[in-house]
């Protein structure tokens, strides 16, 4: 027996006298707990662990630690830029288990949550109560994770994004301890704000095993609409006007001629292909409705058609369940073919400039690589769908999202807007905060001083 077989075997089988069979090193869990939805090569764990406690979560850090073994906090596998690859091996820390909402302050328009609860199942559970948890990324990916990868969505327009929406956190640090940052207070002047540090750190700083999250009424009326346009540039520019008006949209996504089509496709609506703003409104049925006549005169000055209406539920989830089924109608037009979903973020008054040039590049590359944004803030994505097996063609798709990111960052943008940098953006990452990362490597050194979570993500040490 070698001296890494005995260690793995301390190691194991101290982490399975304290789980059982919650500890797994079956080779099919391996691999799952390995991948995410990108496009980036999977790298399986050695082992699988199944937590159900911050305690429990505490006491699996500590055995890591005594054994230099790499701890993965991973949610629901849906991050986007290679998070949850095990570039080192070590242990996938699964926090799925960990799925109790602790508490619901309807007063204080708070609640408590563990890790693992996903926003669907938080929004089930406050439907009686008349609140709601707005931040809505598509998928439905566990809080703890959208709060670790800085998670944004369709309602960020309005209710902003993941960190503006989170309170506190109780966090395990990379030598077990367990540490809460924040508080049931709006605001707070004590100290540094750990909360902040912590939310974006992808499991580099510590593992989010709860949430206190701020909750919003739920609107007394809401409308969806549909507006199409001839072209491009007058769909982007509705969306610029709308946000330098003032008028408080809840969702205002774009979808360009080629994935209305997939999305028509797939989804089985019948949208003309071309250019299309979804919109949603929230407030008083007074107040949706001035927010929809002005939005509609904004739309029709710049060339968009009649406002297709979703009033009632049922419509609004069809529509809604089609925009965030995007990827996939994206993938589907071209069976065999794998999607590499990316975005940049870029001012406002600099978004028509930068999906315009982006529209073109596109049509230059030969790429298909449809267009999908939240354009309220600025934030848009391309779906390049490409065959992974041609070696061409996922160069040209390479060059293709280098220059989208040049493009952003000379526009006074950023790299990635919501899907985080996970190992897929550390390059881009070097671009735009240079500067910075020497700061970014000392934080993390600090807290993490043997590398031990989530090695390989965001800056190198």
């Amino acid at each position: 027996m070698t001296a890494q077989t005995e260690a793995d075997r301390d190691w194991l089988g101290a982490l399975s006298k304290r789980l059982g069979e919650r500890l797994s090193t079956a080779p099919a869990l391996l691999e799952q707990h390995g991948r995410d939805e990108s496009y980036h090569p999977s790298e399986a764990p050695e082992a699988v662990a199944f937590a159900e406690s911050t305690e429990e979560v505490a006491e699996i850090v500590r055995i890591c630690a005594r054994h230099g073994k790499p701890v993965i906090p991973r949610g629901t596998g849906t991050s986007l830029e290679g998070h949850v690859a095990a570039l080192s091996g070590g242990l996938s820390l699964d926090l799925t288990r960990m799925n109790a909402v602790v508490e619901v302050n309807a007063e204080d328009l708070d609640c408590m949550v563990q890790a693992g609860v996903t926003r669907k199942q938080l929004n089930t559970h406050l439907r009686d109560t008349g609140l709601f948890f707005p931040i809505d990324p598509g998928a439905d990916a566990s809080l703890g994770g959208m709060a670790a990868t800085g998670a944004s969505g369709t309602n960020a327009v309005r209710y902003g994004t993941i960190r503006e929406n989170v309170l506190g956190l109780t966090v395990v640090l990379a030598d077990g301890s367990v540490v809460h940052t924040g508080g049931r207070a709006r605001k707070s002047s004590a100290g540094y704000d750990m909360t902040r540090l912590m939310i974006g750190s992808e499991g580099t700083l510590g593992i989010i095993t709860e949430l206190r999250l701020k909750l919003h009424g739920q609107p007394e009326a809401v409308a969806s609409a549909v507006c199409g346009f001839p072209e491009l540039d007058g769909a982007v520019g509705t969306a610029m006007m709308v946000i330098q008006s003032g008028i408080p949209v809840a969702r205002m996504e774009l979808l360009d001629d080629v994935q209305m089509d997939a999305v028509n496709r797939l989804s089985g609506l019948d949208y003309p292909v071309q250019p299309t703003i979804f919109f949603e409104f929230h407030g008083s049925a007074a107040g949706v409705a001035e927010q929809s006549e002005r939005t509609g005169e904004i739309a029709r000055e710049m060339g968009g058609e009649d406002f297709r209406w979703a009033t009632n539920a049922e419509e609004r989830t069809k529509l809604w369940q089609a925009r965030h089924d995007a990827y996939y109608a994206a993938i589907s037009m071209r069976p065999g073919a794998k999607g590499w979903p990316t975005d940049v973020c870029v001012p406002i008054s600099r978004l028509a400039e930068c999906i315009l040039e982006t529209k073109r590049d596109i049509a230059e590359s030969g790429l298909y690589a449809p267009i999908v944004g939240h354009v309220g803030d600025g934030n848009f994505h391309l779906i390049l769908v490409i065959d992974p097996e041609d070696r061409e063609e996922f160069e040209r798709a390479e060059a293709l999202n280098a220059r989208l990111v040049g493009r952003a960052l000379a526009m006074g943008g950023t790299c990635t807007g919501e899907h985080g940098v996970g190992y897929g953006k550390m390059g881009f990452l070097k671009q735009e905060h240079g500067d910075l990362l020497p700061a970014m490597a000392a934080v993390k050194r600090a807290l993490d001083p043997k590398n031990i979570l989530n090695p390989g993500k965001i800056v190198a040490v």
